[in-house]
């Protein structure tokens, strides 16, 4: 009777409370890499992305370093970038750096190239033109495509300027990419469409998402976004490596609490569990102190006890 019960009083509750009956890891892929992001104020979350178990296999940090935190860790593949143009017209410290590295042992199979040059300084863009940029190009980046390094075209935002932006820019680097990086920040339905364009515009250039979250929506949605998008990248075959934005804290996130993988305290949230391959967590992300009610104490206590009497 006692287990009757439970199991009656279960199927009256929302779902996402029942995570300690139901709980499944998340399906795993090898194309998960991380924005890493760190943060001097909480250097513990940096060890989270590498924890046993985690599925990313590669990483990048906006700049030509190795996060040092990473540096022995050889199975999580550095992917440099040029974040932007250099102001001397013969400026090679990027070329310099790279070969750097190769000679010194690492891994540099991949590079990427100018973030959001059609984006403002201001929301995190670099504001150079295709001309400049182009030239900055051919002087530290062809070279690299000779030693057999791969490297990504510009990664523009999702607007009608990125498309703007990099057909200027091919046509004054006549050089060719290995492959094309996307960032979007919205809905699945309207990602998917990009995705679709970009293809149509390149549709010889494998694709990488450096960037993407469903910024300042309800975690419903968010959560929804995320499940969406990444099935569609893993059937994808011509999309080669995807990085959600979200390794922060969520009352550290300047595209809403939501998008973030860990919450305020530094768990992991669902994503964040997600993303690494692991079960959902129930952290819910908040940017301020959640008020704890007698009610939210009393469901809190009440789905405990029928986990206990169904395990």
């Amino acid at each position: 009777m006692r287990f009757s019960v439970a199991i009656q009083a279960l199927a009256l509750l929302p779902w996402s409370l029942l995570s300690c009956v139901v709980a499944q890891d998340y399906p795993r892929s090898a194309k998960r890499g991380l924005i890493f992001i760190p943060n001097a104020q909480t250097p513990e979350d940096n060890s989270v992305w590498t924890s046993p178990g985690s599925d990313l296999t590669w990483y990048y940090n906006y700049g030509l370093t190795p996060s040092s935190v990473y540096a022995n860790n050889p199975s999580f593949q550095f992917v440099p970038m040029l974040f932007t143009a250099p102001s001397s017209s013969s400026d090679t410290t990027f070329l310099d750096g790279v070969k750097s590295l190769i000679s010194g042992g690492t891994n540099v199979s991949y590079v990427l190239s100018y973030n959001e040059p059609d984006g403002d300084t201001s929301t995190g863009g670099t504001n150079i033109t295709p001309q400049v940029a182009a030239l900055s190009w051919i002087r530290e980046l062809e070279p690299l495509r000779a030693l057999g390094v791969k490297v990504g075209a510009p990664a523009v935002t999702g607007g009608d300027t990125g498309f703007t932006w990099l057909s200027q820019f091919f046509a004054a680097c006549n050089c060719t990419a290995d492959f094309i990086p996307i960032h979007w920040y919205g809905n699945f339905e309207g990602l998917a469409s990009h995705i679709g364009q970009v293809r149509a515009a390149y549709p010889n250039l494998t694709i990488w998402i450096t960037e993407y979250a469903y910024n300042d929506a309800p975690l419903t949605d968010t959560q929804s976004f995320f499940n969406s998008s990444a099935d569609y990248f893993d059937r994808i075959d011509y999309i080669a490596r995807y990085s959600y934005f979200g390794s922060f804290r969520s009352s550290q996130s300047n595209v809403g609490p939501n998008v973030s993988m860990l919450d305020k305290n530094g768990k992991l949230t669902d994503i964040g569990s997600w993303y690494l391959g692991g079960a959902e967590t129930n952290n819910i992300p908040t940017d301020s102190a959640v008020a704890v009610t007698a009610g939210s104490v009393w469901w809190a206590l009440f789905v405990v006890g029928i986990c206990f009497c169904v395990l």
